[in-house]
């Protein structure tokens, strides 16, 4: 394949309920900590599940004024964030070299400016329609992370949103990945944002039962994938970008390359609106098709991020989906995690989130744990890397994502070699 058409990783950058920066991020989650507590934001006492992944310490206008922060949802500030410091890292920001013609913007969400909506539902009810802020259809909808990072950065190339749930994140890295290839960019800025704890989702996702509900007096333990005591997901917010190049771009600037991204499946259930397919089919699909992608054997996997919810279905239907697109022995000899054990379910965030944590886990020879696994699933029967990270040469990283509606994807990433 022709430089121009390998597509690298040179930016990483991610903010969520474990720290506002990679490095942050990186440390605990080889800690094994968790950033999962009792919800702050408002006042939870009438909920059901009472615990989420709330971003700490916070403070938008370290990225932006004052008066432009006011005119942006949560989930923008969290992508400027996590965007800043990919572009930072890889050392595109304010680069006069860059033609911005050929830089692009893929920054996903899965439910948008839900904070901006809720608010001016409030609003006009309380003090009627003439008082709601003329702002407030810009703020919401989930294309405003793109399209305002391209604004931010003068990237004038391709730039869009692709809402696909809770594979929003992943879909848009994947997408980037095609744009890169046949040649409509040769930077893609992609990833996905989300800041969704609010009354309304909360009380959604409870009443659907969603979430869980049994550790509310010990957050840290409320996410547990693949365990047989999960009971529903932990709600989360944050952002995780990078920044793919052409391999020929990249070399062009003596860019550091942090990895490479050799394959993308995707496929859709077409079962049910919620449920996963009750045989797995489109995640498997999706799994692989990304090995397709790269025409690379499945026995070259050494490690699988999971989407690893902690609900019952998802994770039992995804250890599924890994056997029987791997093969029952290759699936026992791969190490998997899910790391939204220590995150929480950051939504159109996650895909993006977990596909930093691919490359940094590709950079440094460990992978996170899964923590709060202490009772095995006999449905789940896989090696998770329980409770404590694990020290192993990593080569080829699979990440997974799935959401509502039916949609699942698979990333392949490899360790950079010529």
């Amino acid at each position: 394949m022709e430089d121009s058409q390998r597509v690298v990783i040179t930016g990483l950058g991610a903010i969520s309920s474990l720290g506002n920066n990679v490095e942050d991020n990186w440390k605990k989650l080889v800690a094994g900590e968790s950033g999962i507590t009792r919800i702050t934001r408002f006042d939870v006492t009438d909920y059901k599940s009472q615990v989420g992944g709330e971003v700490k310490n916070f403070n938008p206008e370290d990225y932006l004024d004052a008066k432009e922060a006011k005119r942006l949802d949560p989930f923008c500030h969290f992508a400027i964030a996590a965007a800043d410091e990919a572009l930072a890292h890889a050392g595109l920001r304010d680069n006069p070299s860059v033609d911005t013609w050929r830089c692009g913007v893929i920054v996903s969400s899965g439910i948008g400016g839900l904070n901006t909506l809720s608010k001016e539902l409030y609003v006009q009810h309380d003090k009627g329609p003439s008082r709601v802020s003329p702002l407030v259809v810009p703020m919401m909808i989930s294309n405003m992370a793109s399209g305002y990072l391209g604004i931010r950065y003068g990237f004038h190339g391709p730039n869009l949103c692709i809402v696909s749930a809770c594979a929003s994140g992943l879909h848009s890295i994947g997408e980037s990945y095609w744009m890169i290839r046949r040649g409509d960019a040769d930077v893609m800025v992609a990833g996905g944002a989300e800041a969704g704890i609010v009354p309304i989702s909360l009380a959604g996702f409870s009443s659907m039962h969603a979430l869980s509900r049994q550790h509310n007096d010990s957050p840290e333990k409320a996410c547990r994938p693949f365990d047989a005591e999960r009971d529903g997901f932990v709600a989360a917010e944050g952002a995780g970008i990078l920044v793919l190049e052409s391999l020929a771009h990249a070399k062009r600037r003596g860019a550091p390359i942090l990895a490479e991204l050799v394959g993308y499946g995707l496929s859709c259930d077409a079962y049910h609106i919620t449920a996963p397919h009750p045989e797995a089919l489109g995640a498997t699909h999706a799994i692989r098709n990304a090995f397709s992608c790269a025409g690379l054997p499945m026995e070259e996997l050494d490690y699988i991020n999971a989407h690893g919810t902690s609900t019952p279905a998802n994770d039992k239907l995804e250890t599924l989906a890994i056997k029987q697109a791997l093969g029952e022995d290759k699936a026992r000899r791969t190490a998997i995690s899910s790391t939204k054990s220590m995150t929480g379910h950051m939504l159109g965030a996650a895909g993006g989130y977990e596909s930093v944590v691919c490359v940094k886990t590709l950079l440094h020879g460990i992978i996170p744990p899964t923590i709060n696994y202490t009772t095995p699933d006999p449905d789940c029967d896989l090696d998770y890397v329980p409770n404590v990270a694990r020290h192993q040469d990593v080569r080829l990283v699979l990440n997974n994502s799935m959401g509502f509606g039916g949609h699942n994807g698979a990333l392949l990433f490899k360790a950079w070699s010529e």
